[in-house]
């Protein structure tokens, strides 16, 4: 079971049976603080089609290929305490990892709001958590199909891949688990294109499955950085979602300086321009990222936005 703050009671309770679904496993945990559940987790969606993730009646669901097999995990409040109820063989892994996927390992009282948005934003989301789901190979894929693409297209890549090669949900089999490494190193060149994936990304997924054992054993930035194709914007996206680094920016992003430099000076500002205004934050500029978009404070857009791409038609 994972280490959990004491005072905070992380109980298992009884087997869940749910018309049309098998029993899941069930433990309630109550957190020592206030806590954004959908907001804590949704940086694990990849678009609002994702297959391993859904939003449902107030439930968040979440797919995983666990160290111990596939697994499906549901979380939702009930009372002042997060119900979470886990399928599969993987069920017992994710459970024992709710706290910290909920951020039970965050430290978010260390920031020291400089701008007067952040201080704002910091009070109307003190329930905010940088979590980690602990698998850093599922967070690695949709991070390279993100790369340098709009997010619609590789939403789409990462939909029709699990759809095609991701086994049913357990407890859920309209949901999709990600497949292991080993299944994504046999997918052969044609899926990839259709897919929507070019060569060079599928090339950087394949070559990252044939290490993932040693990724998810060392998921540090230099490791991570060290395997072609990962450059700094993707190994900040592994990290935040994988470990919780509340400091891993993503520098390289098309939209964020942008968004950093409105809300912090009233500008847009490039990559170096964005690390100076975050340089007060160091330790917490993922966490001040993630609030100021949620701010409202954008540059405003001018001209045409990006057309989608479809490398299937290339």
């Amino acid at each position: 079971m994972a280490l959990v703050p004491s005072g905070t009671p992380f109980a298992r309770a009884a087997g869940e049976k749910t018309a049309g679904r098998l029993p899941g496993r069930v433990r309630e945990w109550r957190p020592p603080w206030p806590l954004d559940l959908h907001g804590t987790v949704s940086p694990h969606q990849r678009g609002p089609h994702d297959p391993a993730f859904r939003v449902e009646g107030g439930a968040v669901w979440r797919a995983s290929h666990t160290p111990d097999g596939a697994g499906t995990l549901r979380l939702r409040w009930v009372g002042d305490v997060v119900e979470a109820t886990a399928w599969g063989p993987g069920a017992e892994w994710l459970l024992d990892g709710v706290p910290e996927l909920l951020g039970v390992d965050d430290s978010p009282d260390g920031l020291i709001a400089r701008h007067d948005v952040v201080h704002e934003q910091a009070r109307r989301r003190e329930g905010l958590r940088i979590g980690k789901s602990r698998r850093v190979f599922e967070a690695l894929v949709p991070a390279v199909m993100e790369q340098k693409v709009l997010a619609q297209e590789a939403w789409r890549g990462w939909g029709y891949l699990l759809r095609r090669f991701g086994e049913p949900a357990p407890g859920a089999p309209h949901m999709r688990v990600p497949p292991p490494p080993e299944v994504w190193v046999r997918i052969p060149s044609w899926e990839w294109h259709r897919s929507g994936l070019e060569a060079v990304r599928a090339r950087t997924i394949i070559g990252a499955a044939r290490v993932a054992q040693r990724l998810e054993e060392d998921a540090g930035e230099a490791r991570l950085r060290s395997l072609p194709g990962i450059g700094v914007w993707t190994a900040a996206e592994i990290r935040q979602r994988a470990v919780g680094d509340p400091d891993a920016v993503s520098v390289g992003d098309y939209n964020l300086p942008g968004l950093v430099g409105w809300a912090l000076a009233g500008r847009k500002v490039d990559d170096a321009g964005m690390l100076e205004l975050l340089e007060p934050y160091a330790g917490h500029r993922y966490r001040v990222t993630r609030l100021l978009e949620s701010s409202g404070r954008r540059p405003p857009r001018r001209g045409p936005r990006l057309p989608v791409r479809d490398y299937r038609s290339f």
